[in-house]
């Protein structure tokens, strides 16, 4: 069993430390807001008051945070993960973030005499609960190979992509077909409802149908009640999406679809409900149809969440 470092215990992280715990693994964890990391120390996982606490008790650390503002927090600083890292150890990155911003950190990370992969998954947080979940790697093979067993025990499909920052290419290139799915699967349901079919109906159609890919099998009813929690929210999605068009901008590949749905993530924002699960882009399209939505139809727009 490793002794294992995990920065950032949102829903994801979080979710990831308790597969690690209960595979017999010796798990130390840091987030910013304490509260939210109190069942997982009632599991068992042991506390850290910072990064560098992290970085100095564990062999193995992961991190999963928001950007690459917060990465650059986790890493720099007195009590920073580059501060408490030392020579043999090994940083999992699992951030989605820039793969120019990722290989710079990890060149330092490497000055310490450790090394960093960029290591960012597919999958939901039913995904990894079910034990679904798709991990990609990008960084040196041999350093692949001493990682392998964790990730296997996060989830059942493991990938080498290639050298560091090219796991992040690819999540990126997967990430920006949610939001396309998302509106595409939206337009459906709106033509189908505004035809006479009740939106329940065409739902459980489309999430049954040929179209359906796992995306849309578990967040197409979103369109009928938002989660309570957001998955995956618009903020989120759409920080994704400004690194798929920046991408696209730095290797010539046009990327029509992804800037169409990016608008309505756009939209989505302007309308106050940029932490609501970014499923809502059915609500802004919804009401340019004059549609009527849970959402978007409430006093003050739903109540947006601000």
């Amino acid at each position: 069993m490793a002794k294992i470092g995990f920065i950032g215990l949102g829903v994801m992280g979080g979710q990831m430390v308790n597969r690690l715990l209960s595979k017999g693994h010796e798990v130390v964890g840091y987030n910013r807001t304490r509260s939210k990391a109190q069942w997982l120390i009632e599991k068992g996982m042991a506390w850290a008051d910072s990064p560098r606490d992290v970085a100095a008790k564990a062999d193995f650390i992961f991190a999963m945070v928001t950007n690459s503002a917060a990465i650059h927090a986790v890493l720099e600083g007195p009590e920073g993960l580059l501060a408490g890292i030392t020579a043999g150890k090994i940083f999992l990155d699992m951030s989605t973030v820039s793969p120019n911003v990722s290989r710079a950190l990890a060149a330092k990370v490497r000055e310490k005499g450790a090394d960093m992969v960029d290591s960012p998954v597919s999958g939901s947080v039913i995904t990894l609960q079910e034990g679904k979940l798709s991990v990609m790697v990008g960084g040196r093979k041999e350093t692949f190979e001493k990682i392998k067993p964790l990730l296997f025990d996060i989830g059942p499909k493991v990938t080498h992509v290639g050298d560091n920052g090219m796991a992040l290419s690819m999540k990126i290139a997967i990430n920006l077909s949610l939001a396309v799915q998302m509106l595409a699967f939206s337009e459906g349901v709106l033509l189908a409802e505004k035809s006479g079919i009740q939106r329940e109906v065409a739902v459980d159609v489309l999430t049954h149908s040929a179209i359906a890919s796992p995306m849309i099998q578990y967040r197409g009813p979103f369109v009928l009640q938002q989660p309570e929690e957001a998955w995956f929210d618009v903020n989120m999605m759409q920080k994704d999406m400004v690194l798929a068009m920046d991408l696209g901008r730095q290797l010539d590949v046009p990327l029509p679809a992804t800037a169409a749905s990016n608008e309505f993530l756009s939209a989505a924002r302007g309308m106050g409900w940029s932490k609501y699960d970014f499923a809502c882009m059915f609500d802004v399209l919804a009401a340019m149809a004059g549609v009527k939505t849970p959402v978007n139809s409430a006093p003050e727009l739903s109540g947006a969440k601000k």
